[in-house]
C-alpha cells in the first residue's frame, strides 16, 4: 500500500485553475492575516433563498450547499489556502493497484453532539444514499465503488458494496476500475457522512435546526425559514482552533438589488453574487472581489416534451442566442460566452485549456437558426411549432436573461415564448421533476476535469434532468473513465462534448465568473473556482 501525497492530489484539482479573460486566479482570498482578538468574530451573509434540504443525501443546490460544507466534513476538505487536504481522515493509503482505498478516521473525531465520528457513519451514509429507496439526489456520483451501481438500480445487495467499515477508525473502500481522481471524487456532498442514530431517531431530523447533528466546523443553532439562519463554531470539531470566524447568520433575500442595498447600508458583510448593474459602480473598490468560477449557465430541455423531441429545433434556439449580447449587457461581470459546454480551467496534456481545444460548436447566426427550425419542423409535419415555455427562478439577474432570450426567439425565430417563474424551493422540485419544456439551471465542476460534467448527461446520471439518452455518449464517458493515457482520455472526452453540442439536451449561455463584494475590515474569505465562499478562516479584523 501506498500513502497519498496531498501535494500531488493538489496538483489534480487545482492545476490551472484561472478562468481565461478573468484576470484572476484560480482561488481569491480577501484581505491578509491580522490580528482579531478582542473583535466578535460573527458575519452577514445572504443565502438568497430557503435551503432546499440541509442533508447532504438530497441537496442539489448551490443554496443548500453553502450551509453544508459548512456543518459537514467528509475525508478531505478545502483548507484555509483552497488546497485540498485531509479532513475526517488522518491517513490514506492506496493499493498498488490504484483499486482499493483504506481511510483511517481520525482519533478526536466527533459530532456535534459528542458522539465520536466512526468509519462506520461513512458506510452507512453512502449506502443510504445508494438505497434506491431513500431516492437520494445524486447516488451515480457513487458508482465509481466496486458494487454500487447494482445495488442503487436494485440488481445487488448492499452488502456487495465495496465500502467496509473495518472496525470504528478504518473504512475501506474498493473501486471498480482504478480512478486517477478519486480522491477529488470524494469532496461530492453525497459522500458526506451523517449520523446513523441521529438519522435513524427522526425521519424529519434535518428539517428543523434542533435535529441536525453536523461533524464540521460549525452546527446550526437558529433557523427561521425563510428568513434567517445561525451557524455557531462546533466546539467539538477537531480542528477546531484553526476556525477563526465564531458565527455566520445567513439572511434569505431573493431580490438582488435588496441583498446589494442590504450590504451598502452594512446589514450584509458578504454578498456572493453582486447585481450586473452593479459591477462596474463596484470594479475599483476594495470590498469587489472578481473570482473564476469552473461553471456553467445553461437552459435545459425535456427533450421529451414537443417542440425539443426534435435535436434540430433545438439547435435552432441556440443558434438565435446572441451571447455577446447578454455578456456585454446583462451580467457584465467578466463572464465569457459559451459556445462549447465544459468551462474554462482544466489544463489539458496539450498544455492548452480543454477550452481553447475545441473550436466552437455553434454561433450567433440567425439564418441558420432559421433554416434548423423549418427542417425539424417538415421533420416533425408541424405547421405550427408547439406552444414553448420557458421557466426560470426568480431569484437574480435570471429574470433579465430570460426576458432576452424572450426577444430573441421572438424577433430571431419568429417564436413567442412564455416566461414562467418561481421561488428557488420550489422551482428546484419542478425541475427535479423534469415538469418544463426549457428550464434555466447551472452547473459547476465536482473537481477540474471535463468528465463529471459531461457525466451530468449520461443516461445513469441521477443529475440527467433532460431525459437525454445516447448509447454512444455513455460509452464514450465509461471508455474515459478507465483510460489511463491522459492524452487519450481528453481526446475521448473531447469526441463526447461534440457529441453533446449536436443533440443539445442544454443549451449552454455562458461560462460563470464570481463577482462579490466583501466588507472592509473582513480577510480571509476564501472564494475557489470550485466551491462556493468558505468562511471558516475569515476573520473581522476592524468593525
Amino acid at each position: 500500500m501506498r500513502k497519498i501525497s496531498i501535494s500531488v492530489l493538489t496538483l489534480i484539482l487545482l492545476v490551472t485553475a484561472a478562468l481565461a479573460g478573468c484576470g484572476s486566479k484560480g482561488s481569491e482570498t480577501t484581505g491578509s492575516t491580522g490580528s482579531a482578538k478582542e473583535i466578535e468574530q460573527t458575519l452577514t451573509a445572504n443565502l438568497g433563498g430557503e435551503p432546499y434540504t440541509l442533508d447532504p443525501a438530497f441537496a442539489s443546490d448551490a443554496t443548500s450547499w453553502w450551509v453544508i460544507d459548512h456543518l459537514y466534513e467528509g475525508l478531505y476538505e478545502y483548507d484555509e489556502k483552497g488546497k485540498l487536504a485531509e479532513g475526517a481522515a488522518s491517513e490514506v493509503t492506496v493499493s498498488e493497484d490504484g483499486k482499493t482505498y483504506t481511510f483511517t478516521i481520525r482519533d478526536d473525531a466527533k459530532w456535534s453532539n459528542g458522539d465520536s465520528l466512526t468509519a462506520g457513519d461513512f458506510e452507512y451514509a453512502w449506502k443510504r444514499v445508494l438505497n434506491p429507496e431513500t431516492a437520494a439526489y445524486d447516488p451515480s456520483s457513487l458508482y465509481y465503488i466496486k458494487g454500487a451501481e447494482e445495488y442503487n438500480t436494485g440488481k445487488g445487495s448492499a452488502d456487495d458494496v465495496g465500502v467496509k467499515a473495518q472496525d470504528d477508525h478504518t473504512l475501506i473502500v474498493e473501486l471498480k476500475t482504478p480512478i486517477k481522481f478519486f480522491p477529488t471524487v470524494l469532496m461530492g456532498r453525497a459522500y458526506l457522512p451523517v449520523n446513523q442514530k441521529v438519522v435513524d431517531g427522526n425521519e424529519d431530523w434535518a428539517a428543523e435546526a434542533e435535529g441536525i447533528v453536523s461533524n464540521g466546523a460549525y452546527t446550526i443553532t437558529s433557523w427561521k425559514h425563510n428568513e434567517e439562519l445561525t451557524i455557531e463554531k462546533n466546539d467539538h470539531f477537531w480542528n477546531k482552533d484553526k476556525i477563526t470566524m465564531g458565527s455566520v447568520k445567513f439572511k434569505m433575500v431573493a431580490d438582488a438589488q435588496t441583498e446589494y442595498q442590504m450590504f451598502k447600508s452594512g446589514e450584509l458583510d458578504l454578498v456572493k453574487a453582486i447585481p450586473a448593474e452593479a459591477v462596474d459602480q463596484e470594479k475599483n473598490s476594495e470590498e469587489y472581489v472578481n473570482s473564476p468560477s469552473y461553471a456553467v449557465y445553461t437552459y435545459s430541455f425535456n427533450v421529451e416534451e414537443e417542440p425539443f423531441t426534435n435535436a434540430k429545433v433545438r439547435q435552432a434556439f441556440s443558434y438565435a442566442i446572441d451571447r455577446e449580447a447578454i455578456t456585454k449587457n446583462i451580467t457584465r461581470g467578466g463572464e465569457k460566452p459559451a459556445y462549447g459546454y465544459v468551462a474554462y480551467g482544466v489544463d489539458a496534456p496539450s498544455g492548452k485549456d480543454f477550452r481553447d481545444e475545441a473550436a466552437p460548436y455553434y454561433s450567433f447566426d440567425i439564418d441558420i437558426a432559421k433554416e434548423l427550425l423549418a427542417e425539424g419542423m417538415k421533420e416533425e409535419g408541424w405547421s405550427e411549432l408547439p406552444e414553448v415555455t420557458l421557466k426560470y427562478n426568480s431569484e437574480g439577474d435570471h429574470k433579465k436573461i430570460a426576458e432576452a432570450l424572450q426577444e430573441m426567439f421572438k424577433q430571431n425565430l419568429g417564436v413567442e415564448a412564455k416566461l414562467e417563474n418561481q421561488e428557488w424551493k420550489t422551482y428546484i422540485d419542478t425541475f427535479k421533476q423534469k415538469n418544463f419544456q426549457m428550464a434555466r439551471m447551472g452547473w459547476i465542476g465536482d473537481f477540474l476535469d471535463p468528465y463529471p460534467v459531461l457525466n451530468l448527461y449520461s443516461t445513469k446520471s441521477s443529475s440527467n434532468f433532460t431525459n437525454y439518452s445516447n448509447p454512444e455518449f455513455d460509452k464514450i464517458l465509461q471508455d474515459s473513465l478507465v483510460e489511463q493515457d491522459d492524452a487519450k482520455r481528453f481526446e475521448m472526452l473531447h469526441q463526447a462534448e461534440e457529441m453533446l453540442m449536436t443533440d443539445m439536451p442544454i443549451i449552454p449561455i455562458y461560462f460563470q465568473a464570481q463577482n462579490s463584494l466583501v466588507r472592509k475590515g473582513i480577510e480571509g474569505v476564501h472564494f475557489h473556482v470550485l466551491n462556493i465562499p468558505n468562511l471558516r478562516y475569515a476573520k473581522v479584523v476592524s468593525n
